[in-house]
């Protein structure tokens, strides 16, 4: 894929650690502990972290009421996390989501093989305890302020090890693998990946001594951010592996949602779709109706890169794209799924041309005004994450698309101001 997410050496914030006396330590804990009960609470009238989000038909339902997933990206959050002096960009991002009212942030569960920096598999099964302590602090942080997290469990790119690191591990142990394409049949990597599922489900977190099975705020596994399999360009492939995949995670935890974390290709089930594709029906070896049918999957994702797939293309011509890429897709979800569908990841770029943050301002409110039309008629488009926010301090990792919300004030009223209007609608139901 093109935007560009691989973890750079990032600047580290120092955060002291006062002397306590026992009496002063257990106060704090007994504090923490109640802060943390309090988060669970719906006293600002936001559906608060502590329910189990679900799939009814098109909607989602937290609580018997429907629910809407407004939010941004954040890949980072574990990495950062994993080492304590880093822990203050966490709670940056973390506490300006739950000022601005976002609802979920999407983020990796993954970092593959001793070549990622920090990484959480270090080799098949093996799993380093510090980075998962990261992982866990997310979750607890997250909990503690009303936010849900998806969760993703592996990368189709290269970084942060991706299915490339899966295949060279297979390739280790005698099998021989043609491709990184052959991540999605290969018996062996399957297997790997299928540990690593059961590994992070059965994980209790050692800050709320919850399994992460049993914790609501976990919003859904999303599989492999963005799976494509261009060696197969007919689907199959792709479509036995998420039936495969997405059947096992439910085996081992039926309380969570599960997505496939595609970008929204249309394949060969209807040819007469693959015109709304961009790079003359490019389709990635993906389906977004067949993959998206199968029964283990609770919901659809899209993803929209105009300035990435329509290279030279005017602004105009991009923005006409998204529109149609959005309505497609949305009629799609509601009559041949009839299940929700979230735009996953859409961003402008600081790199594209004639970028201003008014005209990046402009492409939100368009992406958000199709939501909240979506959702105003009882549409099955619940929601959209932007890509991506960072905090201060991490300019060595910029790709372009990144939101800091205190140098980008403009943004964070756009953003906060399509909360506060799907909130509304929701409160009136």
């Amino acid at each position: 894929h093109l935007h560009v997410d691989t973890a750079g050496s990032a600047p580290h914030t120092n955060i002291g650690m006062a002397t306590s006396s026992p009496q002063l330590v257990m106060l704090v804990s007994c504090l923490a502990a109640l802060a943390l009960a309090a988060g669970a609470g719906e006293a600002d009238g936001r559906p608060k972290a502590r329910r189990f989000v679900t799939a009814s038909g098109a909607r989602f339902m937290a609580g018997g009421r429907p629910f809407y997933a407004d939010g941004f990206n954040a890949y980072w959050l574990m990495y950062m996390a994993s080492n304590p002096a880093d822990r203050s960009k966490v709670l940056d991002v973390l506490d300006q989501a739950s000022r601005l009212g976002p609802t979920v942030v999407r983020t990796w569960a993954f970092s593959d093989g001793q070549g990622s920096d920090r990484p959480l598999q270090i080799t098949p099964g093996v799993h380093n305890e510090q980075v998962f302590v990261g992982l866990d602090f997310v979750i607890a942080e997250a909990k503690k302020r009303g936010i849900y997290l998806i969760l993703s469990l592996v990368n189709n790119m290269d970084s942060f090890g991706g299915k490339k690191q899966y295949v060279q591990w297979a390739r280790d142990r005698g099998h021989y693998l043609g491709s990184d394409d052959d991540f999605f049949s290969d018996a062996l990597t399957q297997q790997f990946y299928k540990n690593h599922i059961k590994r992070m489900v059965t994980r209790v977190n050692t800050f709320t001594r919850v399994a992460y099975k049993d914790e609501p705020t976990i919003f859904a596994w999303e599989l492999m951010n963005e799976p494509r399999v261009p060696s197969d360009l007919s689907g199959k492939t792709m479509e036995r592996w998420v039936a495969s995949m997405s059947a096992y995670v439910k085996s081992v935890d039926p309380k969570h949602m599960v997505e496939i974390g595609m970008e929204g290709f249309y394949g060969e089930s209807t040819p007469e779709r693959k015109r709304f594709n961009p790079g003359q029906g490019y389709t990635g070896g993906t389906d977004f109706i067949s993959n998206n049918h199968i029964p283990t999957v609770d919901f659809a994702t899209i993803h929209i890169y105009p300035d990435q797939w329509l290279p030279g293309s005017s602004s105009h011509a991009q923005v006409e794209f998204t529109k149609r890429w959005m309505a497609s897709h949305i009629e799609d979800a509601g009559k041949a799924l009839r299940k929700p569908l979230l735009v996953a990841e859409f961003g402008w770029s600081a790199r594209s041309g004639g970028y201003t943050v008014a005209a990046r301002d402009g492409y939100f409110r368009m992406v958000y005004d199709a939501i909240y039309a979506s959702v105003k008629g009882g549409g099955p488009c619940a929601g959209g994450l932007f890509w991506h926010v960072m905090a201060p301090g991490m300019e060595s990792w910029t790709d372009g698309y990144d939101v800091v919300f205190e140098r980008s004030p403009t943004t964070a009223a756009v953003v906060s101001q399509e909360c506060a209007k799907i909130h509304r609608i929701t409160s009136a139901v």
